[in-house]
């Protein structure tokens, strides 16, 4: 045991070596050390007071401090904190995962905080928004970057956003055009990755999909059931009347991954699509439906780009990731403290959830560690055509 705990230190002090010099002077620099080992640390309810008191200090003023006030650069730790996952955990079929997730807050002051629909909460709650991009491979998923979502109503009062540290260079963005930031910076520092996978308030933008196809960069996204998707010739058909249109032996019954209760099992049929606008050279678009397999009515669509010859396993696999990125943010809320920061000001949640993330990074890199990589195949199906689609049998 003191060997394992010799070694979780060491492997904690070498990625604290990587972020070291983001923090200018050494009093920042061993406090947010002290900041990660707290949120790492098995303590209730990590927040200024309860981290301050695991690092021996008599009241949370440092903390705070680190989070409002000290200089140091937090995206700069992001970046270093993707690169720390990329050499661990990279592989080059890794899925770059779009997700959001909802911090409920109580007043108004909080830095983009309103009442809003939160997946989180399943319900509209008094909460703030974070878009997340997540990476996930065969040896597990964590995040890798981070945008607090400021609706419209905080970016027209301007006094509101001053009050909360948002400076008058912030300018409205919506949670698709935060997600392509990630999604490039995440492209411009090289991380391997073959696929994007997302839900549908993503997949069902145009705009989100075509930036994907220009990187050649393949993706399975969640699409709503009234999606307008080309058939043939013809006029463009509503996603789910297609589903009568899919033969019988073209159902594929798959595993989109392990679930709390074994393998989520589910009915899949796959189609090509026809070209509409030409893809580059040795790519294919696809539909997938997913049948639900004691109610075969409770069906979800999806869009999907990528290299020709792709099989309905490889499409199901992408899809799966969003399962395993929801279990990841779930960790990292229980474990290190995701959402259980109380910081009102726009820096001090991007500083927090850094942090946050670096130590989740660091569980999901130790775990990766201690087990063997899991080995998938997939599926290799022939094709049968209908009606302007290839189903895929």
């Amino acid at each position: 045991m003191d060997h394992d705990l010799a070694a979780w230190v060491a492997g904690l002090d070498d990625l604290f070596a990587r972020v070291a010099g983001r923090f200018g002077r050494p009093e920042p620099r061993r406090r947010a050390r002290a900041y990660v080992r707290g949120l790492l640390a098995p303590i209730e309810g990590k927040n200024g007071w309860t981290l301050a008191e695991a690092a021996g200090e008599s009241n949370p003023l440092g903390m705070q401090r680190l989070l409002n006030a000290a200089r140091w650069d937090a995206d700069a730790v992001r970046d270093d904190l993707r690169a720390y996952v990329v050499e661990h955990l990279g592989s080059r079929d890794g899925v770059l995962v779009v997700h959001e997730t909802g911090f409920v807050k109580k007043g108004g002051r909080s830095a983009g905080v309103q009442r809003q629909y939160s997946g989180t909460a399943g319900r509209i709650e008094n909460c703030q928004l974070g878009v997340f991009l997540a990476y996930a491979t065969g040896a597990g998923p964590t995040l890798v970057d981070r945008e607090l979502y400021l609706p419209k109503s905080w970016i027209g009062d301007r006094d509101r956003c001053a009050g909360a540290g948002i400076g008058s260079e912030v300018e409205f963005a919506t949670k698709q055009v935060l997600a392509r930031r990630m999604l490039m910076r995440a492209i411009e520092a090289g991380v391997p990755a073959a696929w994007v996978t997302a839900d549908e308030a993503y997949g069902q933008e145009y705009k989100f999909r075509v930036f994907l196809e220009q990187y050649r960069i393949g993706y399975v996204v969640a699409v709503p059931r009234s999606q307008a998707i080309s058939a043939g010739l013809g006029p463009r058909a509503r996603a789910e009347s297609l589903v009568a249109e899919v033969p019988a032996s073209a159902w594929k019954r798959l595993s989109a991954g392990q679930g709390a209760k074994g393998p989520r099992l589910y009915d899949w049929a796959m189609a090509t699509l026809p070209i509409i606008r030409d893809p580059e050279q040795g790519y294919e678009r696809w539909i997938l439906i997913r049948r639900g397999i004691a109610h075969p009515d409770e069906v979800a669509f999806y869009l999907g780009f990528g290299p020709a010859g792709t099989t309905i396993g490889d499409l199901v696999k992408v899809a799966g990731s969003r399962w395993a990125v929801e279990e990841c943010f779930q960790s990292a809320k229980t474990e290190v403290g995701l959402d259980q920061y109380q910081v009102r000001r726009y820096q001090a949640w991007y500083r927090h959830i850094t942090l946050a993330m670096l130590a989740h990074a660091y569980l999901a890199v130790t775990a990766a560690n201690s087990r063997p990589r899991r080995i998938e195949t997939a599926l290799s199906p022939s094709r049968w055509e209908r009606s302007g689609v290839c189903w895929h049998t």
